[in-house]
């Protein structure tokens, strides 16, 4: 479903979850991941089924989302001629308004419009080309969250320039982790961790007589090297990396960035979380930093290379 850069993970810390009595673990694929509902409950049965309730979910949210999905609100958003209404699900429209605060908030540096960007600047194996000038005023043209012209009053979305080429996988997973908690607690599920490939993790109630669920972030470098023991409950945490991945490009400039090594955000929505980890792989460290100071429920853990050994670790947001 996604485009944007790798996911740098978050693990669950299998020894202590064996220690935690009643918990129940069910797996799904979907958005080109591995979804994770762990929950506690004395009934595993019902569990099982309250998550795959929450599964259905997921599939039906991904099937209005991906731009790989014939006749999705996101592939005839990439196919409307500029001026031209488009109606739109509820989920696909409260996704897009998401992406359009997190980006003023990012001050552009999260842009789910950058699909003719990133083709500019890849070749067929997304290695990093050279565009001409006439490849790259074209793709700057048909880029940008002020394209797209949200009608609230209708659900309605409208493009000034067209084609676009809107890609929701840097928020997606976290929107789906999202809706399949709020089926959980439909579902009267109230102690549960879900993730999204282990990059976009959210945590409910957490198990009883524990502070929260145990959950760990490590270097993308070196997986043993562990930089953060976390106790989650009722907030988000999301990561993304590159270790060979493809090359970052920044919204603002139009151009590769030299980017971080990895980024970590927390938030207290998965959606949030997922969409920001991007944005803060692009951000200056000052800018993450800035972002933080204004957005109190939110973190950052960043990774910056370092020439001479593993990469430098940052810590920014509560009291950081």
């Amino acid at each position: 479903m996604a485009s944007e850069p790798p996911k740098a993970e978050t693990s669950c810390v299998a020894s202590e979850l064996s220690a935690i009595p009643s918990v129940h673990r069910f797996t799904h694929s979907a958005m080109a991941a591995t979804f994770e509902i762990i929950v506690q409950h004395e009934d595993k049965v019902y569990a099982r089924q309250a998550a795959n309730a929450a599964f259905d979910e997921l599939d039906r949210i991904e099937r209005n989302l991906s731009r790989f999905v014939e006749n999705s609100d996101v592939a005839r958003m990439n196919n409307l001629p500029a001026g031209q209404p488009l109606l739109l699900g509820l989920e696909t429209f409260e996704c897009l308004r998401l992406c359009q605060k997190l980006h003023a908030q990012a001050d552009g540096a999260f842009d789910v419009t950058i699909g003719f960007l990133l083709d500019c600047w890849r070749d067929k194996d997304k290695k990093l080309r050279t565009p001409s000038p006439d490849e790259l005023a074209y793709a700057r043209a048909h880029t940008g969250m002020s394209l797209l012209h949200l009608d609230e009053s209708r659900y309605t979305v409208e493009l000034s320039a067209s084609p676009v080429r809107v890609d929701l996988g840097g928020v997606g997973k976290g929107y789906g982790v999202d809706k399949m908690a709020a089926m959980l607690e439909e579902w009267s599920i109230d102690r549960a961790l879900l993730h999204g490939g282990y990059s976009s993790v959210l945590a409910l109630d957490p198990p009883e007589g524990t502070a929260g669920w145990p959950v760990t972030l490590s270097d993308p470098q070196d997986r043993r090297r562990v930089l953060v023991r976390l106790q989650l409950a009722h907030r988000a945490v999301s990561g993304s990396g590159l270790q060979k991945g493809p090359h970052i490009i920044d919204p603002r400039l139009g151009r590769p960035v030299e980017a971080k090594i990895a980024a970590w955000s927390m938030a207290p929505d998965a959606a949030t979380a997922d969409a920001l980890s991007t944005a803060f792989m692009i951000m200056t460290p000052q800018e993450v930093k800035d972002y933080c100071g204004q957005h109190p429920q939110t973190r950052a853990w960043l990774v910056l290379p370092d020439r001479d050994g593993p990469g430098r670790f940052l810590e920014v947001g509560e009291g950081q």
